[in-house]
């Protein structure tokens, strides 16, 4: 399948006669090293820039120049005040109020405080891509968005309608996420028409196709178990109880790391998000950002963009605050191999069997 920008564009913006775009991407800096993959990042933003100014014509549609800022060196930190347009120090807020589109290209995601700009200028359609990758045109990014919304909108109603998601694990480990307090269910459908998302922040990840939701915060809360994770080459446990990550297993160094860093940063401890990636093209390579589109995964540390509690102010300082996202679809070291839904009424639904979706 040839990867068509235009196409892409037109099916996730339907875009408007005086629509403004912005792309904005971050750039390495001080000890924040460059990488060959940020590199062709950047001049893949670039490409897409030329491209879409090529065509804005034909929808009446304004281009800005691109956007750079300093890189924050961390997944869902705040982003600095000011970047840099054609060589002319700009406030980063003030350029996305002053946008209708905007296209996010970043090493380190952005999603976070781009949803607090969603969230706050409501005209706003803004494109997340943090960690995006060439090779996904031919892949998550060519998927069918109609086809992945109505996805989107099935497993959403599932969501909506369970007090709970039970988790098996391809190692033997189990986990019970809470959702009995019916936080919103977010839909990453890769829509962002004018004035489809009406009460909900018109921000989404692409490639497109997820549906999450933040568990139970509360100190009541039954999310509860344990989840097993590879980091380098280790196989690690975390044990869940209320919610937090209160202690993990594992006899290696990086399992030692892990619970320094749960003890410095309480903020991390929280279960932030459960989801479902449902991109039938989407394929596991390592990249988050795809990954997560190809079946089940979770996340902690920072939940505020999901309707949760825990935001910027709950860790030691900003550059501390994370989001991280931990996938478990088929092609990944651990998977998912059971996935269900439980009912207020006592039944359960399977959405996931061995890595693939079912419904």
């Amino acid at each position: 399948m040839t990867f068509k920008l235009e196409k892409l564009f037109v099916d996730v913006f339907a875009p408007q006669n005086g629509d403004i775009v912005t792309i904005m991407y971050d750039l390495p800096h001080g000890e924040i090293r460059d990488l060959l993959a940020w590199q062709d990042r950047r001049e893949m933003a670039n490409e897409w820039h030329r491209q879409i100014a090529g065509f804005s014509q034909t929808y009446g549609i304004h281009v800005n120049p691109i956007v750079r800022y300093s890189a924050t060196g961390a997944p869902h930190a705040e982003m600095p005040k000011y970047g840099i347009c054609e060589g002319t120090k700009v406030q980063l807020e003030s350029v996305s109020r002053d946008s209708t589109i905007i296209i996010s290209m970043p090493q380190y995601s952005a999603t976070s405080p781009l949803m607090g700009l969603a969230k706050k200028y409501g005209y706003l359609r803004i494109a997340s891509m943090p960690e995006v990758a060439r090779s996904m045109e031919e892949t998550g990014l060519s998927a069918n968005i109609k086809e992945i919304a109505e996805t989107c909108t099935r497993l959403a109603s599932l969501f909506e309608r369970s007090n709970a998601v039970e988790v098996t694990f391809s190692t033997g480990h189990t986990c019970h996420f809470d959702i009995s307090d019916h936080k919103p269910v977010y839909r990453e459908d890769g829509i962002l028409h004018p004035g489809t998302r009406k009460g909900t922040p018109q921000l989404a990840n692409l490639p497109a196709g997820e549906v999450c939701t933040c568990p139970n915060e509360t100190k009541n809360s039954q999310t509860a178990g344990e989840i097993p994770t590879v980091i380098g080459d280790e196989t690690i446990v975390m044990i869940v109880k209320n919610n937090q990550i209160i202690d993990v297993k594992g006899e290696g160094p990086i399992a030692e790391d892990k619970r320094q860093e749960f003890h410095q940063e309480s903020a991390l401890r929280n279960i932030a998000e459960v989801a479902i990636g449902c991109n039938d093209r989407a394929v596991v390579t390592g990249n988050t950002l795809e990954d997560e589109k190809a079946g089940f995964h979770w996340a902690y540390g920072r939940s505020d963009l999901f309707g949760g509690r825990i935001g910027v102010e709950d860790f030691t300082s900003p550059d501390k605050v994370r989001h991280i996202d931990l996938v478990y679809a088929k092609g990944n070291p651990i998977v998912c191999t059971r996935f269900d839904f439980l009912y207020p009424d006592g039944t359960r639904q399977t959405a996931i069997i061995n890595g693939v979706l079912c419904v």
